[in-house]
């Protein structure tokens, strides 16, 4: 009889640790559903704060080029109207100031651009290699190469080991197309000796550049050394990639 109560008191124990077991896991699948939950709910609250953020730099950056637009090419006037821009603003709206800076590039409104980006240097903001980049295709675009210039040596004095291989193309080109040869030859040499490869086209521009100087010799070893030893041509209207001839 003894032994019987005790296999029954068992029994019970096995039964209350089951059901106890069950409860647990069914508190742990809700409180992970729980816990889940919430995390699609800050998921979501971030995706809708960045597509606010987004927007409102958006909107704010169509509101400078507005501004910028329509006043005189003056430095007083710009900067005082860039100033009262930001006025109100807790932070510099870097993101805004930087979309303003692109919609004014794709509108070649060169004059702008060049006032914006010097403004926001001159506030400690945008000094990056895309900043610089578009400060020197605008002072390519107005015809102020000493001032690319300018800015340029500044770069190479302050960045050396971080200047990127676009923004050598970028001076590159614009001594191209202002024909001073012997300034792509300075910068080429810059990029040889930090290691920087050019691009195809850049590659070109350095070969004429030696070409015009009478330095044939030199445009020969550049494009023995830099130059695709592929090309593409069009052929029966498909696009081929061919060997070069060698020279």
């Amino acid at each position: 009889m003894g032994a019987s109560l005790q296999f029954e008191f068992f029994n019970c124990n096995l039964l209350l640790k089951g059901i106890n077991s069950t409860r647990l896991s069914e508190k742990l699948v809700v409180t992970s559903a729980i816990k889940h939950s919430q995390k699609q709910g800050e998921l979501s609250l971030t995706i809708s704060d960045a597509k606010r953020e987004s927007a409102g730099s958006g909107q704010k950056a169509l509101n400078l080029v507005r501004i910028i637009s329509g006043l005189p090419i003056e430095k007083e006037s710009v900067y005082g109207a860039l100033d009262k821009w930001i006025a109100w603003e807790t932070e510099f709206p870097l993101i805004a100031a930087a979309k303003a800076l692109r919609i004014l590039r794709q509108q070649r409104l060169w004059k702008q651009v060049i006032q914006v980006a010097k403004w926001m240097l001159s506030k400690g903001q945008g000094a990056t290699m895309a900043t610089y980049d578009t400060l020197i295709l605008a002072f390519d675009m107005d015809n102020r190469v000493d001032e690319a210039e300018t800015l340029w040596n500044m770069i190479l004095h302050t960045s050396t080991r971080s200047v990127s291989k676009r923004l050598f193309s970028r001076m590159i080109s614009l001594y191209d197309h202002h024909h001073v040869p012997d300034k792509i030859v300075e910068v080429f040499a810059d990029m040889e000796e930090l290691g920087v490869k050019p691009g195809e086209d850049t590659v070109r521009r350095i070969a004429r550049a030696f070409q015009m100087l009478g330095q044939e010799d030199k445009k020969k070893l550049v494009l023995k050394k830099y130059q695709s030893r592929w090309k593409y041509i069009h052929f029966n209207g498909e696009r081929a990639r061919v060997r070069r001839d060698t020279e």
